[in-house]
């Protein structure tokens, strides 16, 4: 029984300090949405979070950016239909999104819509502070 007790003690206390190392939503502007389309230059299927990085041709000067934007688990997103292969390099990609708070190019993942029509989404809400 003392095994036992040591084994789950030691468990919370390994998976708390898990929980404890995620960041916050913090860096995202939540009162502010943007849209971003341009070509997937690639696409992060991977834990503990995917990332969505396209080339957008900047308005302004012509030149083409890039643009970040962080996504759920592959867990989360598979849930919204995304696999490895959903998107490929050179695809066109529209992103909505909250901005980042610095301005710099990149964002919190909303929904995608794909050259083909289809819409991928994020749910229920992204914003962890709307759930409270």
């Amino acid at each position: 029984m003392t095994l036992r007790i040591a084994f789950v003690s030691l468990a919370v206390a390994a998976f708390g300090l898990q929980v404890q190392a995620h960041h916050s939503f913090a860096m995202f502007d939540h009162e502010k949405k943007i849209s971003i389309s341009g070509a997937l230059k690639e696409f992060e299927f991977t834990n503990p979070h995917c990332w969505l990085h396209i080339s957008v041709v900047d308005a302004g000067t012509g030149r083409t950016v890039d643009w970040s934007f962080e996504m759920g688990s592959i867990g989360q997103i598979a849930a919204q239909g995304w696999k490895i292969d959903t998107v490929k390099p050179g695809d066109k990609i529209t992103v909505e999104g909250y901005p980042m708070k610095d301005g710099s190019r990149g964002g919190q993942y909303l929904s995608a819509r794909l050259a083909d029509g289809r819409v991928f989404t994020q749910t229920p809400t992204p914003n962890p502070a709307a759930a409270r």
